[in-house]
């Protein structure tokens, strides 16, 4: 890694030798409320030539000695220029004012470069809070996760189904960041809702393919999300009131310009409305959003942000459990100088699920915890190489299940599995670097290593081999143990490390067109053992170790983008493969086994596929069309000649395989009081099993199935319609307010969820049975700022 450092080093500088240079730098804030902003365009036309601010609104480009006229542009922001001499380095600070006609914009950018097609970056996809908002969505909820399915690429397990999948990926593939802490569980009420208040939200990154070196630890995706910093000028306040959640969020100044707070928080309540129809059932959940900014001077910022959400769903005497995410991240931004940023981050991450069976008088309780060391670097070379590197390192505690009984008499002796641990480490640097006026490269390694530390108790096998194979039955069993083994805390019971190279270059074709294409290697440490189509609040997180591979995916993509005066245009195929996919054996019983690696297969899984966006920004019509064309499969095949496998060893599609998406979004501003929204989508019906006969034995009826997923559901498909009232968009009053109509899923689709088979009563004959869980919802919000 030092030789590749100082070979990049030594490439800025060659770039850049022979010339005085000198440095212009500063933080870009909106001049309302001082909130610094992510991606705001610097360019030098003279030059053709510029750079974009970070994820904390700082900025740093070198340039020949001389006079410059600079254009400060993000859609949204009224566009500034500057004229200045530069024959020192200069630090400039400046304030975007907000763009009244540009403000209701739907905005869907290629990356975080704002439309930039000279950066390399590719197969990333940003959404602004606004084009969010503006989304017609279940129950009247404005949803995050819901509307980055509308990109090509992304989809999710169906209505009522948590979780999203990227590229043919697991929903646990992807890597989910709320200001750089780690959420395992993105949704609230089963899927109904995501856990981001979108008022709270600054930024929105989704990372499918390209992924720079400074992610890692999961295979598909990185969703990155950061929230807002707080109003450092004026007290404000922000909500909305729906028909089964509401809203608000308060932020201002505790120190004018220096220091702001922001807290927000939302709830459902339909729960309240139950034992009006004699209904003993509960389910509901809450959340909370908070963050401190703290400007100590013009070189150093203190961040400290939080997040807790939780759900609560009971039915009537019979169970009840609790789940949600607990963040906690204190940052320290530092400049060394004009052109060493740095970001010191202290992260605590939490993931709860709790299970009180009342009937059988126990109380299930188990989760995931990290606590997370960052420190992360950006230097700023010169006007052509960009350098960040950095390291990363964190500790997990995994508590599968802690068994208590709730009385005395309850018959249940206290039971806990057994907790494990383990250490992830990672190094990495990543260079953005333009070749040339045509090619742009960005290339990273990243070195990661996995300890999986010692536990109270392991066991051991014959031939450390968990899982047997029956040749006469042609099963695979579970191996009984032979011996366990404790280890201390401190001892390591395997160890892992993986080189993850990441590569992406961009030709430049004219002014308007380029081409791309993109490598990377990424390694997951960490599985979600669940057996279902998207993850559930019981499912358990296990770390690789003795008996379980980490995963590693390779990706490759190529892309062309292209912008045209009101449109653009980018087209992208990928390739991808991952080794060491978690496979499970028929009949597998997951839910408080102590020994998972009994029922677990190491196999393989492939995913490619053609992705299309086309989009529409300015104007009173706005929107995008994405397709996706993809195959997403995966086999397990025998450890040896003499083993089946699972599926007989062949390729089988994965649970979340879907041939056909396509998404239809678009808005349309009729007047300065009346905007209206739509959304349109078409899914190919995903992959599930069903029996194609049937014997009789011992007088029990027992089902004959088809090869594993070898048939669909019916396809889905629904559209969505809103309108946004505004009745007085010209006041001048503080308080501001609209309303949002929205119906979902106008035409009453009845779309599968599940399609399960029954004998019939009456008749005697069998019959498949739909489960749908949505038909047309309307629903009303009030949405308000003060």
């Amino acid at each position: 890694m030092k030789k590749i450092l100082t070979f990049l080093l030594f490439l800025g500088s060659f770039i850049a030798f022979g010339q005085e240079k000198y440095t212009i730098s500063g933080t870009i804030s909106e001049a309302d409320t001082g909130e610094t902003l992510i991606g705001v365009n610097v360019i030098i036309p003279s030059l053709q030539t510029g750079t974009v601010t970070n994820q904390y609104g700082y900025y740093s480009i070198t340039l020949p000695k001389g006079d410059y006229e600079i254009v400060y542009s993000s859609i949204g922001f009224a566009t500034q220029k500057l004229e200045i001499s530069l024959f020192e380095n200069t630090k400039k600070d400046l304030a975007l004012a907000t763009d009244t006609e540009s403000l209701d914009e739907v905005i869907i950018e290629a990356n975080g470069e704002k439309l930039n097609i000279r950066s390399s970056q590719m197969s990333a996809n940003t959404l602004s809070t606004n084009t969010i908002k503006k989304i017609p969505v279940v129950l009247g909820e404005v949803d995050v996760i819901k509307a980055i399915t509308l990109l090509p690429g992304v989809t999710s397990a169906g209505e009522g189904a948590s979780g999203f999948n990227v590229r043919g990926g697991a929903a646990d593939q992807n890597l989910i960041l709320l200001d750089e802490a780690t959420l395992y569980n993105s949704s609230h009420l089963f899927g109904f809702f995501s856990v981001f208040n979108p008022d709270a939200i600054k930024d929105l990154t989704l990372y499918k393919g390209g992924i720079p070196a400074r992610y890692g630890g999961r295979i598909s995706s990185v969703l990155d999300i950061y929230q807002k910093d707080g109003n450092k000028r004026e007290y404000h306040a922000s909500g909305g009131i729906g028909l089964v959640a509401s809203r608000l969020l308060l932020e201002g100044p505790i120190k004018k310009d220096e220091a702001s707070f922001l807290i927000g928080g939302r709830s459902s309540y339909a729960h309240l409305f139950l034992p009006l129809f004699d209904n003993d059932n509960v389910a509901y959940f809450y959340d909370l959003n908070a963050k401190l900014s703290y400007n100590l001077n013009d070189n150093n910022r203190l961040y400290l942000s939080g997040y807790f959400g939780r759900d609560v769903f009971e039915i009537s005497d019979s169970f009840a459990n609790s789940f949600g995410n607990t963040t906690l991240n204190l940052r320290w931004n530092h400049l060394f100088s004009d052109k060493l940023f740095s970001n010191l981050s202290l992260i605590y991450s939490d993931y709860y699920y709790g299970l009180e069976l009342k009937f059988v008088e126990f109380d299930f309780d188990s989760g995931i915890r990290n606590f997370n060391l960052k420190y992360d670097f950006t230097h700023y070379i010169s006007n052509n190489v960009d350098l960040r590197y950095g390291i990363n390192s964190i500790y997990y505690k995994f508590n599968p299940g802690d068994v208590t009984p709730t009385t005395e008499d309850s018959g249940i002796n206290p039971f806990k599995l057994t907790d494990k641990y383990a250490w992830e480490n990672a190094a990495y640097v990543d260079a953005e670097i333009d070749l040339s006026d045509k090619i742009s490269v960005q290339a990273g390694l990243r070195l990661s290593t996995f300890n999986r530390l010692g536990q109270d108790e392991l066991f051991l096998y014959e031939n450390d081999n968990p899982i047997i194979y029956n040749p006469d039955l042609d099963i695979y069993q579970k191996a009984k143990p032979i011996d366990t083994v404790s280890f201390s805390r401190s001892e390591t019971i395997k160890s892992f490390a993986n080189l993850e190279p990441r590569f992406a270059i961009s030709y430049l074709l004219n002014d308007d067109s380029s081409i791309k294409a993109s490598y990377n290697r990424m390694t997951q440490y960490i599985h979600l053992i669940s057996n279902t189509t998207s993850p559930t609040p019981f499912d358990i997180y296990a770390p690789s170790g003795k008996y379980i591979e980490p995963q590693l995916a390779d990706q490759v993509a190529l892309g062309y983008f292209r912008n045209f005066k009101n449109y653009s245009l980018e087209v992208e195929t990928f390739y991808k493969k991952v080794k060491n996919r978690l496979d499970y054996v028929d009949d597998a019983d997951l839910i408080a086994n102590n020994a998972v690696e009994q029922i677990l297969l190491n196999g393989e899984a492939r995913a490619y596929g053609l992705e299309m966006l086309f989009k529409k920004n300015p104007g009173k019509l706005q929107g995008w069309l994405a397709y996706t064309l993809s195959k997403s499969e995966q086999r397990t095949p025998g450890r040896n000649p003499a083993e089946s496998g699972i599926n007989n060893g062949d390729w089988y599609n994965s649970p979340w395989d879907k041939t056909h998406d396509i998404s239809v979004t678009g808005q349309y501003q009729l007047t300065t009081k009346w905007s209206f929204g739509a959304n349109f989508i078409f899914q190919t019906g995903i992959p599930t099993t069903y029996p194609e006969g049937q014997y009789e034995y011992n007088g029990v009826v027992v089902p004959v199935y088809e090869a594993r997923n070898n048939s669909r559901l019916p396809a889905f498909h629904r559209m969505d319609l809103s309108a946004t009232w505004t009745p007085k968009p010209e006041s001048t009053k503080r308080w501001k307010g609209e309303w949002v109509f929205s119906i979902y899923n106008v035409y009453n689709r009845k779309n599968a969820a599940s399609v399960s088979f029954r004998e019939n009563t009456d008749t005697g004959k069998n019959e498949a049975v739909r489960l749908s869980i949505f038909g047309i919802i309307p629903s009303v919000t009030y949405n308000f700022k003060f």
